[in-house]
């Protein structure tokens, strides 16, 4: 492995210094910051990134409108030029590794790697409103965030599909884009500070429960239906999925999902880390929507650049220190053989 210098892991029993579990821009930045200080590093990802369906990235300083599956081939190539690997699969178990002190990656293929250090960037899965239509649109007319989608839908017919805490918040942040926002009241409670406030802005509040989003014939929204039957035209819907963290194969290390809430309301979980990554298990850093489910690419990719620089570091303070007890066990004075 090209990566591979004095001091990797090479002849310890370790396949590599990192694993990296997740290859979305967490992940990727995470392992890149590693390879180039030359360790040994592999990324384990299973090609299934959650911007997948969006049409491009935003807010992506020097990349505006890069579609995601051309932004991870650049950054898997980016990897590949400076040593680091890309393993295809899913992990099914990640454990401490009792022989050598590090850990070890099981995936569901059999297949098993060991590593001096772990960075966790496998992100969240979204949980959509179960409705007719919402999954089969989503990433295209269904949206959720107004920074990752709005501006592509400016001056459009928006509804907002009201099923939790975050459904007066968006609508407000959607009305900045356009003056056509009708908010469907559906299975959410509103207050009457938040009745003001919608009204305030000019955002209609529609009464009864939602039963599915209607397309037309070539696929695409046509509109909202609701109960009785009537049929609201909207060319985008937002949403609020839950956000649940990608986390099942991290029982074995201890390390447990906590909720998400927004004023009192679960709206998903994540995994504990400090503003560094560092997790509650030593050695085992987390970066990205793991740690933030509404964190956006660029604020992804720079947490797992932290936390690749910290992993970095606190090997090097290992390394360090096994130097100088090499070097202060070379430097006592030999016993002298008895005079026989």
């Amino acid at each position: 492995m090209s990566g591979q210098t004095t001091g990797s892991p090479a002849g310890q029993g370790f396949d590599y210094d990192v694993i990296v579990i997740g290859g979305g821009a967490a992940g990727l930045s995470g392992a890149v910051a590693l390879a180039r200080f030359r360790r040994s590093v592999a990324v384990i990802d299973s090609g299934e990134p959650r911007n997948a369906p969006a049409e491009g990235v935003h807010n992506l300083l020097g990349r505006e409108n890069v579609s995601p599956a051309d932004l991870l081939a650049t950054g898997r190539a980016e990897l590949a030029g400076y040593g680091g690997a890309v393993i295809t699969g899913v992990v099914a178990t990640a454990e401490h590794d009792q022989q050598l002190g590090g850990f070890e990656v099981g995936l569901t293929d059999g297949r098993r790697f060991r590593a001096r250090r772990l960075l966790l960037a496998s992100g969240v899965v979204d949980t959509l409103p179960d409705l007719p239509g919402v999954a089969e649109l989503w990433g295209r007319a269904v949206l959720h965030c107004p920074y990752c989608h709005g501006w592509e839908f400016r001056d459009q017919a928006i509804g907002i599909l009201a099923t939790g805490p975050m459904a007066t918040h968006q609508a407000l942040m959607f009305r900045q884009l356009s003056d056509d926002v009708l908010l469907f009241r559906h299975t959410a409670a509103l207050d009457d500070d938040q009745l003001e406030q919608l009204a305030a802005r000019g955002i209609t509040v529609i009464d009864g429960e939602v039963t599915a989003l209607e397309r037309d014939p070539s696929g695409e929204l046509a509109g909202v239906r609701l109960a009785g039957g009537t049929v609201v035209p909207r060319q985008a819907i937002v949403v609020a999925p839950t956000m649940e963290a990608r986390a099942g194969f991290l029982t074995t290390l201890g390390l447990q999902p906590e909720p998400v809430e927004v004023n009192g309301v679960r709206i998903g979980s994540k995994i504990a880390a400090d503003g560094n990554g560092a997790t509650a298990v030593p050695g085992v850093w987390a970066a990205g929507n793991l740690t933030n489910p509404m964190a956006h690419v660029m604020i992804s990719a720079a947490a797992g650049l932290t936390a690749g620089a910290v992993i970095n570091g606190d090997l090097i303070t290992e390394e360090t220190a096994a130097a100088v007890a090499a070097a202060r066990a070379r430097a006592q004075p030999q016993p002298l053989d008895p005079v026989g």
